[in-house]
């Protein structure tokens, strides 16, 4: 399986939890020429929502979150999988972090069809090297 293994930054910022909320940043994300390598929304309580921003330039996230008064924890690190999509391919991923003694505390992934995925890996910062390292012999 050849895989890209891509090490990549990410943010936490938090939202009211309203219709449109999400949509109001990304587009004044996307008005700020931000490229998101990727993106997450999930519920924080009864009144928030918790966005993780994965983008491609971490200085221009920045301008624009202090522009738009958008507050952010970060960056974070974590690592971006990508390959070509098949059965086990995330088997093979996480055999070869445990291998190398790696533990991973979450991730998530997505598939475009049989053209590929993409995976996020978040591993302790301690232990992201060796993620590296070990996820280099699958591409």
């Amino acid at each position: 399986m050849a895989v890209k293994i891509l090490r990549t930054d990410y943010f936490y910022a938090t939202v009211r939890d309203r219709p449109g909320e999400a949509f109001l940043v990304l587009r004044e994300l996307a008005a700020g020429e931000v490229n998101l390598r990727a993106f997450n929304a999930v519920p924080l309580g009864p009144n928030g929502v918790h966005l993780t921003l994965f983008p491609k330039s971490a200085e221009r996230l920045a301008s624009v979150a202090e522009r738009i008064g958008l507050v952010l924890d970060g960056p974070h690190a974590a690592l971006l999988v990508q390959g070509d999509d098949r059965l086990g391919a995330l088997a093979e991923i996480h055999t070869c972090l445990a291998d190398a003694g790696v533990s991973v505390f979450s991730s998530s992934g997505v598939t475009s069809g049989p053209q590929g995925f993409g995976y996020v890996v978040y591993v302790k910062p301690s232990e992201i090297d060796n993620a590296v390292t070990a996820l280099h012999k699958l591409s």
